[in-house]
Parts: structure tokens; sequence; C-alpha cells
């Protein structure tokens, strides 16, 4: 097997510049983060090699003015199914006959990752809040979950039961009512038998065999046979992020999740063996952005070396080298401060920090998705059932979103309730700036009120079974 062609940056030569720009563009939310295959059959779908970003506006484009029907001709041409509408929803019998054939230890291990991930849910869920101002009013902030919530899981180069139990438990930690789940219609998708298991474990009755830009904008918008959702969240590839980005304000979404990506920081009390585990493991999601950056003076050629030894032995090398080879690469700096510079500058999604005091160096870096510590806290603890979602931002968005928990599922809105006197108590300061900005009405409306004379009122009579009906409200 030839050895790994990896990208290798000095930082500290003057010239690096121009590398670190090529590397940027590849990996932001607007690049071309897709295998060879997608990038083939681009071309061959479309007549040309048109960008992922266009590419999704034109099937977007497409589902909200035909519908089911174009649902169906992108699934037949992105994913090689014969597909009618009757097909694309799989049967509530199919996913229990798949729950009651699945393996027992599998699902007990659902189970237990299931209660880990639902107890941080809850211990950082959101309460209704209260601040009153006796005699005067009262504020409150009152939360409600969203209505009814889609949820895309991966189905390409590998099966994601994860991926349900990443979104699914914080939705349901929520309160949401109405969850629904689609994923691709393959081997690895909506059509694999744990998958199906899992989504009956969870409760999920609504699983659609679709997947890509169509999956997105046919929950966005709502065809035949798909009911509109309120809310987009999951990982996916390229297309589905960008088609996420591109429906958000039709729904809500979670963050800009695409292909996953992974910066190690790491000092020469690094292993070797643990930094190219850690890339090949990100690498494998094919495809996957795996950048080392490293002030070590040794640590960049022994991950190289292990790299190839390890490569050399894995069931999915083929793929995972791809990703290496095309998004990855190794980045050597002068001192720490530059590596914390550069992690604050590229927001990944994972940061795993590999130093002799990961906490130090933590405490410095802003933006990123989740932060992992220490030589034995691999990402794939994060990615299964640790607590925290593994559903976070993307191609530099940490550096203004975050990652998927609880609260997202929730709406606020704020409650104001004051009485005659709490509201003269304000009307001076309200008055005065609606004046400036010239909104006479909005002054008009409080000075009204502010000198109003009520008009005394009988006591409202009350009987026993209303007092019972408020107590249980």
């Amino acid at each position: 097997m030839p050895s790994l062609k990896l990208r290798r940056i000095d930082r500290t030569d003057p010239k690096s510049a121009k590398q670190m720009a090529d590397l940027r563009k590849i990996i932001a939310t607007s690049g071309d983060v897709v295998t060879s295959k997608s990038r083939d059959l681009t071309k061959k779908v479309f007549g040309s090699a048109l960008t992922p970003d266009k590419v999704v506006e034109r099937i977007i484009a497409d589902v909200v003015a035909k519908g089911m029907p174009a649902v169906v001709k992108y699934t037949e041409l992105l994913d090689h199914v014969k597909m009618t509408a009757d097909k694309i929803r799989v049967p509530v019998e199919q996913l229990k006959k798949s729950h009651e054939k699945a393996d027992k230890d599998f699902l007990e291990s659902v189970r237990n990752l299931r209660q880990n991930i639902l107890s941080y849910q809850l211990g950082v869920l959101h309460t209704d809040a209260v601040m009153t101002v006796s005699g005067s009013h009262e504020l409150q902030m009152r939360y409600r979950p969203v209505p009814r919530v889609g949820v895309c899981v991966p189905g390409g180069s590998a099966v994601y039961p994860s991926v349900l139990l990443m979104t699914v438990v914080p939705a349901q930690a929520a309160g949401v009512p109405e969850i629904v789940v689609m994923a691709p219609p393959t081997a690895t998708g909506a059509d694999n038998a744990d998958l199906q298991a899992v989504c009956y474990e969870l409760g999920i009755r609504e699983l659609y065999r679709v997947g890509g830009a169509q999956g997105v904008a046919a929950l966005a918008h709502g065809v035949d046979g798909i009911k509109k959702v309120d809310m987009i969240v999951g990982p996916g590839n390229q297309f589905v992020a960008l088609a996420k980005k591109q429906v958000y304000g039709k729904v809500a979404i979670d963050c800009i999740s695409g292909p996953t990506e992974i910066l190690i920081l790491a000092d020469d009390s690094a292993r070797s063996e643990f930094v190219a585990a850690d890339m090949i493991a990100q690498a494998e999601h094919a495809p996957g952005v795996c950048i080392l950056v490293t002030w070590g003076e040794t640590l960049a050629d022994a991950v190289t070396e292990a790299l190839n030894r390890q490569l050399a032995k894995h069931p999915r090398a083929a793929a995972a080298r791809e990703s290496l080879e095309r998004y990855g690469a190794i980045i050597k700096v002068a001192k720490l401060d530059d590596a914390v510079d550069l992690a604050n500058s590229l927001a990944p999604e994972h940061l795993h920090v590999q130093t002799r005091d990961p906490e130090a160096i933590s405490d410095r870096v802003e933006f990123a998705g989740a932060i992992f510590l220490g030589h034995f806290t691999p990402v794939a603890l994060g990615d299964y059932g640790a607590g925290p979602s593994h559903v976070l931002p993307t191609g530099a968005t940490a550096r203004f979103s975050s990652g998927l928990t609880a609260n997202d599922f929730l709406r606020r809105t704020s409650l104001l309730a004051f009485t005659q006197r709490g509201l003269r108590t304000i009307a001076d300061d309200v008055n005065r700036l609606a004046n400036k900005e010239g909104l006479t009405g909005h002054s008009h409306s409080v000075t009204l009120r502010v000198n109003d004379t009520p008009t005394p009122r009988p006591p409202k009579k009350t009987n026993k079974s209303d007092t019972i009906l408020k107590a249980r409200r």
C-alpha cells in the first residue's frame, strides 16, 4: 500500500499563508467537502459540475414546484432506488418487526446510552422563570416545545443509529410531541434493520425512506405523504447541510452540521498511535476533515508513520485515506499560543486537546462545538453517548452557533402583566423614548391608561368547581 500523501503545512514558513487559505476554502460550509463519487454523480445527473450550493438550490426549487414527484425523481437519480410515493414511509409493522428481531445486547446498550443522554439533557433544560415586583408587575419567560421536528439521519457510508439517540432524545427531553425521521433508502439508511429497531425503541413511528436535499425540502415545505415540520435537525453530508441552510426561515434548524471535523492540539506528550487513531476515526466517515496542530519537534513524523501502519489494517482504509489526503493536514506551529490562535480561527466541530495540561488550554479556546480533554477522552465517547449531543456546528460556524441541546427544541415566549401603579412607574421613560422616535401613538396608548380612573366592578362570583378547575390548571 502506498504511503499516505497527507498535506503538511509549516506555519513558521511565511509561504504557508496560501496553503492555509486553500485549506480554509476546502473545509468551509460553502466549500466542496464531498467524495469523488458524489462529484461524478453531480455531473451525470445535472449535466455539469455544479457546486454543492447550486445542486441544492435546484433540487429544493424542484420539490417546491412539483412536490412528491420531484422527491421520487431525485431519490431514483441520486440514490439509485426506484421509488413510488407509497413506499416512502416505512410501515410501523416493519419497525416493530425489526425491533423484535434486534440483538438484545444491542438494544440494552441503546437503552443505557439513552439514559446517559436523557439525564444530561434534562439537567441542562430551561424551566419557566418569573420575576415579580409586588403591586407593580410580573414578568415571565415561558418555554414550550416545538410542535413537530424532522430528524435527518445519514445513510451513505455507514449506519448511524447513534444519530437517532443524539437528536431524538434531546427532543424528547424538551417534550416535543411529534418527531419524524428521514434517512436515505439504503442498506445503511432507512432500510437498515438496526436503525428501524432503534426508531421503534425510541418511540418513533414515522420513518421516511428519503435523504439528501430532496428530503430536507420535503420536510421543510411538506409534500403529499410527508407533513411539514417546524424544525429540522441532524447531521449530513455537504448537500444536507446546505439544504438546511437554504430552508432556514421556512423552518428552524439546529446548526450547520455538515461533514465531520476534528482538530487535534498536541504537544510531545501525545501518543502518536492515539492521535492517528483519532484522525482515522473521523476520516472513515468519508468525507471527514482531520487536522493535527502540533508544536512538538517529532510528533508530526510519528503520527504520519502511525497513520500508515493503522491504515494498512483498517477495514475502511480506502474511504479514510481519501478523506485524509483530500481534507486532512498536519500543521506545525512555533508555540502553544499559535496553536490556540489557530484553533479559535478554525472553530472546529470537535477539538481534542492532547497535552500535558489540557484544561489550561481549553480555557483559552473560545470557539469549538465540543472540546475533548486529555489522552483518554476520544471523540468516540461524545459520538455515542457520554451525554452531550454529537450534532455540532461545522465549517467554522462554531464561532457563532452551538451544538444541539434539549433547549434548542424550546420556543421562548415572554409574558408581561402590569398594574396601573406599575404602569405609572415606567410611563415617563417609555413616553420620552416613544416621542423621541416620533411614535406618538405608542405614547398615547400609555398616557391614556395612566390617566384612566377605573370604574369599580363588583367582585366576581366563583363557586367551588371554579376554584378546583383553576387549581388543576
